[in-house]
C-alpha cells in the first residue's frame, strides 16, 4: 500500500512510548499516524490539509485530563463524521457514558491488549458492528459467580450449564470451548464458585493478553537473575493458586514449549520456576479456556495432544448467540436492568421490533456484543424503551444482509417460517416454555405458575416436546 493510500489518524498523545507502539500498530492495519502532543495543536490540526484527510482520532484522556469530554465534543463539532476513540485509565461507567454522549465511538481501558486496540479501530472506521465495544465498562458490572446467573434456555447452552454444575463438584480439569463473547470466563466463574475450592484464591490467565515471552514467567514464576531484566524473584500462578482454582483463557495461543512445560505440571503436580533448582508441589485445579475446539487444533498440528488430553476430561462447549437467538429477549432485559443500575443511566424497556432485529443479527462477537450494542443505545436513547430505531447501525447491516428475510418475531419467539407460512403450534409452545425458563433462570414453580399451569403439567410438556429439563 503506498503512502498516498494510507489512511490517516491522529494520536493524541503525549507519552512517546505509547506514541511509538500506537503508531506501530496501526502502521499494520495500513494507517499512518501523526502524533500531537497538546490539545491545542490537536484542534488546530483539524483545519490543515492533513487534518482534512484523517480517517479517525485516538486521544488519551491523560493529555487534556478532566476537560476530555469538552475536547471530544469540540472535535465532532469540528469533524462530525470523524470516530474517535478515547484511551483511559478509568474505569468508571459515568465518564465512558459523558464521553459517548460528547462523540467519542469508543472508550478503552488502559493498558489495552493491541489485538483489542486494533478491532476498535476498524469497527469505528467499517460499517462492522462493534464486537467487544465497552468491554471494559461491562465487566464492571460484575454478575453473581453463579450458574443461576447465566441466563439462556437454549438446548444446548442449558446442557453445557449441567455439565459445567456436574463438573464444578469434582477435582480434575475443565476444558471450556466457545467462540470469543460467548460467556467462557464467566462459566469458569460459576464453576470455582461452586467447587469445594471455592474459598481458596481464583486467579484467570489470560494468554492472548499477556505477551509471549511472558507467559512462561507468569504461569510458573522465576528467580531473580534467571533471564536479562528478571531484577526480582516472581511467584508463577501456578504457586499463586496453591489449593484453589487457576483458569488459563485463551489457550489455544498457548506457545509450545509452554504447553510441554504445563502437561509436565499437571501430570505430576510439580511447579519449577524459571531458573529454579528445586521444584514445588502444587494442588491446583486448572481450568482451560479456548476459542477454538482444541482437538480440531490437534488435527492442524497446532496444539499438543498430551494437553488437549490432559486438559479435558471434561469438556464444556457454550454455543454461539446466533445458535440461540430464542434467548435474546430475556439476556437483553437481563442486561438493560443492569445497564440502568449504572451511573448516568436508568432503566428502560425494549419493545418486540428492537427485539426481533437483535434476533435477526448474527452477533459474531456473541453475548458480550449483544451487551455493548445495548449499552451504546441506552447511552443515547431519550424513551422509556429501545425500538429498532436506536440501532441504527445493525439496522443497516440486517437489511442489507443476504438473508433478506422479513422479521417475524414477537417477544424472541418466532411465529413464521422464512417462506411465510405460521409455525406449528407445538414448535412455538416448545419455544414460549424455553423462553420462560430462561427468563426466570430455571426456577420451573415460577416457570409454571407465570405459563398458568400446574408443575406436573409443566414437567409432561417438556417430556412430549422434548425439552431437556433445565430445573
Amino acid at each position: 500500500m503506498s503512502e498516498t493510500e494510507q489512511r490517516l489518524l491522529m494520536l493524541i498523545d503525549d507519552e512517546p512510548a505509547q506514541s511509538r507502539l500506537i503508531s506501530a500498530l496501526a502502521s499494520r492495519e495500513g494507517w499512518r499516524t501523526v502524533v500531537v502532543r497538546d490539545t491545542e495543536t490537536a484542534i488546530a490540526t483539524l483545519g490543515t490539509r492533513q487534518g482534512m484527510q484523517l480517517g479517525a482520532i485516538i486521544l488519551d484522556q491523560w493529555v487534556p485530563g478532566d476537560d476530555a469530554c469538552a475536547l471530544i465534543a469540540e472535535l465532532k463539532s469540528r469533524r462530525p463524521a470523524l470516530p474517535i476513540l478515547m484511551l483511559t485509565t478509568s474505569a468508571s461507567p459515568l465518564l465512558a457514558v459523558e464521553a459517548m454522549r460528547a462523540g467519542a465511538t469508543d472508550y478503552l481501558i488502559k493498558p489495552v491488549a493491541p489485538d483489542r486496540l486494533m478491532t476498535a479501530l476498524r469497527a469505528a472506521t467499517t460499517r462492522e458492528a462493534p464486537r467487544a465495544e465497552l468491554q471494559p465498562l461491562t465487566e464492571k458490572m460484575p454478575a453473581t459467580p453463579d450458574f443461576d446467573a447465566m441466563i439462556g434456555a437454549a438446548p444446548g447452552f442449558r446442557t453445557a450449564l449441567a455439565i459445567a454444575a456436574k463438573a464444578a463438584r469434582g477435582h480434575g480439569p475443565v476444558l471450556v470451548e466457545g467462540e470469543s463473547g460467548t460467556g467462557k470466563e464467566m462459566l469458569v466463574r460459576a464453576i470455582h464458585a461452586a467447587s469445594l475450592r471455592a474459598k481458596m484464591p481464583l486467579r484467570i490467565v489470560n494468554v492472548g493478553t499477556t505477551p509471549p515471552n511472558s507467559i512462561e514467567s507468569v504461569l510458573f514464576g522465576h528467580e531473580k537473575g534467571a533471564f536479562p531484566g528478571a531484577f526480582d524473584r516472581q511467584i508463577g500462578a501456578l504457586q499463586h493458586c496453591d489449593g484453589g482454582t487457576l483458569a488459563i483463557d485463551e489457550i489455544d495461543r498457548l506457545p509450545e514449549t509452554v504447553q510441554q512445560r504445563l502437561v509436565e505440571a499437571i501430570s505430576h503436580g510439580i511447579c519449577r520456576p524459571i531458573g529454579a533448582r528445586h521444584a514445588f508441589r502444587v494442588d491446583v485445579r486448572l481450568i482451560a479456556a479456548a476459542n477454538f475446539p482444541l482437538r480440531e487444533l490437534v488435527t492442524d498440528g497446532l496444539f499438543l495432544p498430551e494437553l488437549q488430553e490432559a486438559l479435558s476430561p471434561v469438556t464444556v462447549s457454550l454455543p454461539a448467540l446466533r445458535d440461540r437467538t430464542g434467548d435474546i429477549p430475556a439476556l437483553a432485559r437481563h442486561f438493560l436492568a443492569r445497564i440502568g443500575e449504572q451511573p448516568g443511566l436508568r432503566p428502560l424497556g425494549i419493545t418486540d421490533s428492537a427485539l426481533a432485529l437483535l434476533a435477526a443479527y448474527s452477533w459474531p462477537g456473541n453475548v458480550r456484543q449483544l451487551q455493548a450494542v445495548l449499552f451504546r443505545a441506552a447511552v443515547f436513547c431519550d424513551g422509556d424503551a429501545l425500538t429498532s430505531d436506536d440501532f441504527p447501525q445493525l439496522s443497516d447491516m440486517v437489511s442489507q444482509g443476504p438473508a433478506g428475510a422479513p422479521l417475524h418475531e414477537s417477544v424472541g419467539v418466532m411465529l413464521f417460517t422464512p417462506d411465510g407460512n405460521l409455525r406449528p403450534l407445538e414448535e412455538i409452545e416448545a419455544d414460549v416454555i424455553r423462553l420462560a425458563i430462561g427468563h426466570y433462570r430455571g426456577r420451573m414453580t415460577e416457570v409454571a405458575r407465570r405459563l398458568g399451569i400446574g408443575r406436573s403439567t409443566l414437567y409432561r410438556k417438556l417430556s412430549d416436546l422434548g425439552i431437556e429439563n433445565a430445573a
